[in-house]
């Protein structure tokens, strides 16, 4: 498997920008596994779709803007995308093009 494997364009205005003020307004998508539909709603309705015996996982990940551009010395454009905070600045990361990256100081 490759890291260009993952690479993909995805639209910025299929991004959401901001949170909504009102989470249970959240739009959510149901995939029938059975039927293979798919049904657009709110996240306020997920209670409709849960079943006796279901699990529903919390996740409390929050996102960052984690795809960082920027121009080297050279003139040469840098794309760095932040995965994981190590703590004290430090973070693991993706760069490209990497074979050309030099780690500097800021």
């Amino acid at each position: 498997m490759l890291t260009h494997d993952f690479y993909y364009e995805l639209p910025e205005e299929l991004i959401a920008q901001t949170a909504l003020e009102r989470r249970d307004k959240s739009r959510l998508m149901c995939l029938n596994k059975d039927s293979g539909e798919i049904e657009h709603s709110t996240f306020v309705n997920i209670i409709n779709m849960l079943n006796p015996g279901d699990c529903l996982v919390m996740n409390r990940s929050k996102v960052i803007p984690a795809r960082l551009f920027g121009k080297k010395k050279s003139g040469g454009r840098l794309e760095v995308f932040l995965l994981r905070d190590l703590g004290e600045g430090i973070w693991e990361c993706l760069v490209k093009p990497g074979k050309y990256a030099r780690r500097e100081k800021i």
